[in-house]
């Protein structure tokens, strides 16, 4: 089929034209740089130049006023070969080979401020002070323009070829393991899901997809949106992160039959972090204005943050295994699901992570696992709400005492410095100009 992608297995895969060193940026747009194809040996070897600044790219354009590097400084980014995928030629559009690359120093050691770092040291705490490695996968949900056909059919299914396939068929050749494609419940909507993978291999996928998705859709004559939420009053879409902890010969401990909602008392103590330190997350994990138009109870994102069993009111859902009780063990995870694509996958799942470890140490206050059924409104002050706009959020961020040490200072100071020039950017808009403004960027 034309415009396959597939993952750079081999010499007998045809030679891409060009070579592409990429990053998912902290407005998480993928940025990098080009080389030929014939450069492969000293791109793998040495990367390509970056600049620090970039950094503190808004999702608008321009470089936040307040950022700490200025004009000064180099890095390089230096491409991980395991993370390639090649995009084969379609038609006239030539193919392309990509890589997702660390930022490190121009002498190739790390650079505090990478993003993908930030996850790579997040796990591997994780690992050394507890033994256990995360599995996860990112659920996206995004809207195909022009899409008829209600939710759920069949008829709006059909309606999307032949997209749909040839997406399915890409992301099975990349080797992403795709498992659903499903026209979802908005207007226009579709879902994505892939496969759990290993915590750093997971997020770059999560990073790819988007791109992957956009790229084709292009070439397929159509037009897509990830924006959190496309009209007020729409449906959102989400980024649903499942996650699951695997010990060091790969058996799961989340699960104890017995407990509440099936939690062991490990799961419970690392959900216990997460809920604490929601307000903190939320900067994180949903860091557009318009995020805040999706995160409101009984829109089927996040109505609070709790955690509670097979709700998907709740900020952290618990999803049974294949057949349940969670005996089995099997397919038993956690779903995150007040993210969004206007976030950094690999920031979301490292300050996960982060705010899990900091359950796991004990110093959270245990929370309550609520029923399936549970009522937002009838809980009322049981729950503690989200944070209401993004404003709100980027404070809890500063005043979390806990949170802030998960961050090199650097990459901490430049995110809250991007996200309040785009608060400043979009500042007197109404609702629907927010809608549109954040829409055309993602």
């Amino acid at each position: 089929m034309t415009g396959e992608l597939r993952g750079a297995s081999g010499p007998e895969d045809p030679a891409p034209g060009l070579l592409f060193a990429a990053t998912c940026d902290l407005v998480a747009i993928v940025r990098g740089r080009a080389v030929p194809a014939t450069a492969e040996k000293a791109f793998l070897d040495r990367g390509v130049g970056w600049v620090p600044a970039d950094l503190a790219m808004t999702g608008f354009g321009h470089i936040a006023d307040d950022n700490v590097f200025g004009a000064a400084g180099d890095l390089r980014l230096l491409p991980d070969s395991a993370s390639a995928v090649d995009i084969a030629p379609d038609g006239e559009v030539p193919g392309m080979r990509v890589f997702l690359a660390d930022q490190v120093e121009v002498d190739g050691s790390p650079w505090p401020g990478c993003p993908r770092g930030f996850l790579r040291t997040a796990l591997q705490r994780l690992y050394e002070e507890y033994g256990l490695r995360v599995l996860a996968s990112f659920e996206h949900e995004f809207v195909v323009h022009g899409a008829g056909g209600d939710a759920f059919s069949l008829q709006r299914l059909r309606g999307a070829e032949p997209f749909g396939s040839d997406l399915v068929a890409c992301l099975e050749q990349a080797g992403f393991g795709p498992e659903n494609w499903l026209p979802e419940y908005g207007s226009q909507q579709f879902e994505i899901t892939l496969a759990p993978a290993d915590g750093l291999v997971a997020a770059d996928r999560a990073i790819l997809l988007r791109e992957l998705v956009r790229d084709l859709a292009r070439r397929r004559g159509l037009r897509t949106s990830f924006a959190p939420i496309l009209e007020p009053g729409g449906t959102g879409n989400g980024v649903h992160v499942h996650l699951s902890l695997i010990d060091d010969v790969g058996e799961p401990v989340l699960a104890a039959p017995g407990r509440p909602g099936g939690l062991s008392a490990l799961g419970q103590a690392f959900c216990d972090g997460i809920v604490a330190h929601a307000p903190a997350l939320s900067a994180i994990a949903a860091p557009s204005v318009n995020s805040y138009l999706r995160l409101r109870p009984h829109t089927w994102s996040a109505g609070g943050a709790f955690l509670a069993e097979r709700s998907r009111e709740a900020l952290l859902r618990i999803c049974p295994g294949q057949g349940h009780p969670a005996a089995a063990g099997g397919g038993f995870n956690l779903e995150y699901r007040a993210a969004d694509a206007t976030a950094n996958p690999w920031l979301v799942l490292g300050a996960l992570v982060h705010a899990g470890l900091a359950g796991l140490s004990g110093e959270c206050v245990p929370t309550r696992v609520w029923p399936p059924e549970v009522d937002v409104d009838q809980a009322g002050a049981a729950i503690a709400p989200l944070p209401s706009s993004l404003g709100s959020a980027l404070d809890a961020l500063e005043r979390d005492e806990v949170a802030v040490e998960w961050f090199p200072p650097v990459l901490l100071t430049t995110f809250l410095s991007v996200k309040r020039a785009e608060l400043d950017e979009l500042s007197g808009l109404d609702d629907a100009a927010l809608c549109r403004r954040v829409s055309d960027v993602y």
